[in-house]
């Protein structure tokens, strides 16, 4: 495609290059719009004796043809493609789920020129109807090669560089802990914003459980609420209560182990959150949350929550990559918010 300034008696035909205003300051051409006759003579008209245009050249694909193409590579499972304009084509989420994104190609169709995918972060959890990824051909065509080489790269390994894995319903369960006096408390503070994030992305609390830990008989009434209800056949149980789990062989991951878990990480790099404990019991995750649980604001809960639910085994290698990106807004609910060392 070439894209130059050309003469009147050369523009027929071209595409237009920019807007056209008249000294009123009104839009009278669109750019984009294919120049036809009566469009040269009113450039004319208002004293034009030039214009940029882009003019196809051989083996060039009109941008919202090549968008649709590309975009038709890009998305998987569960996603939705809008129809092409201007060279743009939006993906929408079919279902609730959880977004998956193949990194490596995503910035391999990046770079190639003149093709622009933004997507929202890998995993995040979408709603029915939400607009995961704009794809924008920025010319007005690419080569025949470019769209050839998008295609390619977006379906190599037979995969799509996007893919939504819908959020079927789940089981959850809830162990509450501390002391009996603070039950109240502690209930109205966790269950609340835990219950409303498990309702968002499809799950249901069944089981919720408090826990004593005012003794020495603390940890083994833990681990027994644990076990029961594990054998209830849930699909995730979360750990919560009045002190956050404040080591790794604290209270609750000594518990989780004697009920038969394993624990697969104690510590995230994300804040709020860093008091994570992530734990499984065969193929049932355990999560242990801190206090930032309890706020409705984004905490480490919800970068692991929708994987969970998605049936996603995470790992500590996993959690440890959540550094990048792992200083959220930090919330109210905490008793030792950053500010303090300002």
């Amino acid at each position: 495609m070439k894209f130059e300034r050309v003469g009147l008696e050369q523009a027929r035909g071209a595409v237009l290059g920019h807007n056209v205003y008249d000294a009123s300051g009104r839009r009278v051409l669109r750019k984009g719009k294919a120049l036809g006759a009566d469009d040269v003579d009113r450039l004319g008209n208002l004293g034009r004796r030039s214009v940029y245009v882009a003019r196809f050249e051989d083996g060039d694909v009109e941008e919202n043809a090549a968008a649709r193409r590309i975009a038709a590579a890009v998305a998987g499972s569960g996603l939705r493609r809008s129809p092409a304009r201007t060279g743009r084509v939006n993906l929408y989420a079919e279902v609730r789920g959880v977004l998956r994104v193949q990194r490596r190609r995503l910035q391999a169709l990046n770079a190639l020129p003149g093709v622009a995918l933004a997507v929202l972060p890998a995993d995040s959890a979408v709603v029915e109807g939400k607009m995961v990824a704009t794809l924008k051909v920025i010319p007005y065509a690419l080569p025949e090669a470019v769209v050839a080489r998008s295609e390619a790269v977006a379906e190599e390994d037979g995969g799509a560089v996007l893919d939504l894995t819908e959020l079927v319903p789940r089981r959850a369960g809830l162990i509450l802990s501390g002391s009996p006096a603070a039950r109240e408390r502690i209930e109205r503070g966790f269950r609340t914003a835990l219950e409303a994030r498990l309702s968002a992305l499809g799950a249901r609390l069944e089981e919720v459980d408090f826990v004593s830990l005012d003794d020495e008989a603390g940890e083994e009434r833990l681990a027994a609420a644990i076990g029961f209800l594990l054998d209830r056949g849930l699909d995730l149980l979360i750990l919560a209560g009045e002190t956050a789990i404040m080591d790794r062989h604290d209270v609750a991951p000594r518990a989780v182990e004697r009920a038969g878990g394993e624990i697969e990480c104690y510590g995230a790099p994300v804040d709020p959150g860093n008091l994570l404990l992530l734990a499984y019991r065969g193929s049932v995750p355990i999560l242990g949350a801190p206090g930032c649980a309890r706020s409705p604001k984004a905490n480490v809960v919800d970068l692991v929550l929708p994987r969970l639910l998605a049936g996603d085994r995470v790992t500590a290698a996993e959690v440890a990559a959540f550094g990048l990106g792992g200083l959220l807004e930090d919330v109210p609910e905490r008793p030792q918010p950053r500010s303090w060392l300002s």
